[in-house]
């Protein structure tokens, strides 16, 4: 049995560009795609979270037309609602990464208002990637590899990276609202970027890091991590 840790955004909404509070958390999908896999694998899953609060779903992720029809936002609902690591997790400042076999960061736009700049997320993520242990990152949660940066320099410089696109960004009208692009803002990185279809599951594996580029793709990275910790 593995020991995995999830690193989710505890934030509850997106600072926009005009000031605006945007409503939003974690993405439901990203979250209990992976959660369910891993555990009926029989892993086990420790959230942590900045400051240790209890993270936030994205209401609009539970939306019927979001989740594949009624019965599927009813299973994420179901999923989430059994989670219980979720209604207490650790703070990020308290995670000692020795005990974890991989770490898995689900998206939604909440890391792009809190993990973003979190001093914790950024030691986590540069000595997950130096571990060699898996490091899987999905949709908006590789905004928390701009954490990483000391001296404007990253350890993800020449990983190849796929990340929420600017496309996928046009398509739910937040790209001329938000402060800033992730697609964008990854390529400043310095980062090897590829993407797929919009809307499609799309993959990217280098090394022990893998990102996946949208919700759909949180499933398929689940089942990818599922086959390393064999």
């Amino acid at each position: 049995m593995a020991k995995i840790l999830f690193v989710v955004s505890g934030a509850t909404y997106l600072t926009l560009k005009d000031g605006t509070r945007y409503a939003t958390g974690y993405w439901a999908e990203e979250f209990a795609a992976p959660y369910k896999a891993l555990t009926e694998a029989g892993h086990q899953v420790v959230v942590a979270t900045p400051g240790g609060v209890t993270p936030n779903v994205d209401m609009m992720s539970l939306r019927p037309e979001m989740a594949g029809g009624v019965e599927g936002a009813l299973e994420l609902e179901a999923i989430i609602r059994s989670a219980e690591v979720m209604r207490r997790p650790l703070k990020l400042s308290d995670v000692r990464l020795e005990d974890y076999d991989a770490v898995y960061l689900p998206g939604g736009h909440g890391p792009m208002e809190d993990l973003w700049v979190d001093a914790d997320a950024g030691r986590i993520l540069t000595a997950q990637l130096a571990s060699g242990k898996p490091l899987a990152i999905v949709c908006h949660a590789p905004a928390a590899m701009l954490a990483t940066r000391i001296h404007g320099v990253s350890p993800f410089k020449g990983y190849r990276v796929t990340c929420f696109t600017n496309d996928e960004e046009e398509g739910v009208g937040l790209a001329s609202r938000t402060r800033w692009l992730l697609e964008d803002e990854l390529q400043e990185l310095g980062v090897e970027f590829s993407r797929g279809e919009i809307w499609k599951p799309y993959l990217v594996e280098d090394r022990n890091l893998i990102t996946g580029q949208n919700p759909h793709s949180a499933a398929i990275l689940a089942d990818r991590l599922l086959q390393i910790l064999k």
